[in-house]
């Protein structure tokens, strides 16, 4: 069995995403095998779920272009499901004979490299870009056959920063300068943006997901991409894509999410529980109408924002999704300042409302 895909990451969103993209298609590279980065319990009994010959069910529900959307796919992309702290033998031998694309999503923190050694480790790296260094330097030693790399982490131009963490640990390390030659010209690091609501996880493997979906990816020379798919954009520029998810979608869940903190609403309250509430709705729509698109507008994306304020209020207001206010709390502030902060520096404009979002958050 050979699988050309290797996924890095067991997240529910892969599940909805990039795993049903590849069992849809009609033109995927192959299967996939699935690497758990973590030592996680608390994910391990994904992993034979995952893998799974019966596959494992993605249910699609919400709303799109005012039409009730529900139904279930079984995703059967995945072919293997294994761990790199348990099975590091099979996924260096995946990693350096298989793989022509390496898709990883590792969450917010999946970047941090503090845990690593200033010397190569002779064992399993303690952090995913370390995982990744070794892994490319096994392939580079074994084959030196080129590959791409699609990261879906919510970090802008996540390619070159993935890249550049590479190289980083690739030099800490003392690894040979013609490793870095082959990076620069056989390894594509590709930056990508993932847009889907993925709300809930079904056990033991499977998600609730909204219709909507989008994975943009910068086109570059050479690159392999795992299928072609409807949700897929390739673009030379991707930063428009960037910039509706992040000062529409994203900024509004953080705008809502402001308002229910400051409020005695319930502690477990849904974007839409609180969408339906007029004072909540009417704040949302007044900055975006009167805040949002202008910005945009000035920017000459003013239709482009018009649109995907409508399909963001469609998915906000999606009957099934049940997206918790207090998990977009996380790391409120720091949202704040990226989402808020972020549109007014980018569009240039003045927003009373948005200024004093962003001197909230220190």
């Amino acid at each position: 069995m050979q699988t050309p895909i290797v996924q890095f990451g067991t997240s529910r969103f892969l599940q909805a995403h990039a795993d049903l993209f590849v069992s849809e298609a009609d033109d995927a590279l192959g299967g996939i095998t699935v690497v758990q980065t973590t030592g996680s319990a608390e994910r391990s009994h994904r992993l034979a779920a995952l893998a799974s010959p019966e596959g494992f069910p993605v249910h699609i529900r919400g709303k799109q272009d005012g039409a009730v959307v529900d139904r279930v796919t079984t995703v059967a992309s995945v072919k293997r499901a294994i761990s790199a702290h348990s099975d590091w033998d099979e996924t260096e031998r995946i990693f350096g004979d298989e793989a022509k694309v390496v898709i990883c999503n590792t969450a917010d923190k999946g970047y941090d490299i503090s845990a690593e050694k200033s010397v190569y480790p002779a064992g399993v790296p303690a952090s995913f870009p370390g995982k990744l260094t070794k892994l490319l330097y096994y392939r580079f030693d074994r084959s030196g056959e080129p590959l791409t790399i699609l990261p879906a982490e919510l970090v802008s131009r996540n390619g070159d920063v993935l890249r550049d963490i590479v190289r980083t640990l690739a030099k800490r390390w003392g690894l040979r300068p013609s490793f870095l030659e082959w990076l620069d010209s056989s390894v594509i690091f590709s930056n990508t943006l993932v847009d889907r609501i993925v709300s809930e996880a079904l056990e033991p493997a499977g998600a609730v997901a909204e219709p909507y979906a989008l994975w943009a990816i910068e086109r570059r020379p050479s690159q392999v991409l795992p299928c072609t798919h409807p949700s897929i954009v390739v673009s030379d520029d991707i930063s428009s894509f960037a910039n509706l998810k992040l000062f529409i979608l994203n900024l509004g869940h953080t705008f809502l999410t402001e308002g229910w903190l400051k409020s005695d609403l319930p502690r477990d309250l849904t974007v839409r529980e609180i969408l339906a509430i007029p004072e909540h709705r009417e704040r949302l729509v007044r900055l975006y109408n009167e805040d949002v698109v202008p910005g945009f507008a000035r920017m000459g994306m003013g239709e482009q924002a018009e649109v995907y304020v409508a399909e963001t209020i469609e998915r906000f207001e999606n009957p099934f999704l049940n997206h918790r206010l207090a998990d977009i709390a996380d790391n409120h502030a720091e949202k704040i300042r990226r989402r808020a902060g972020g549109f007014l520096d980018w569009s240039g404009i003045r927003s009373p409302a948005l200024e004093s979002l962003v001197a909230s958050a220190g």
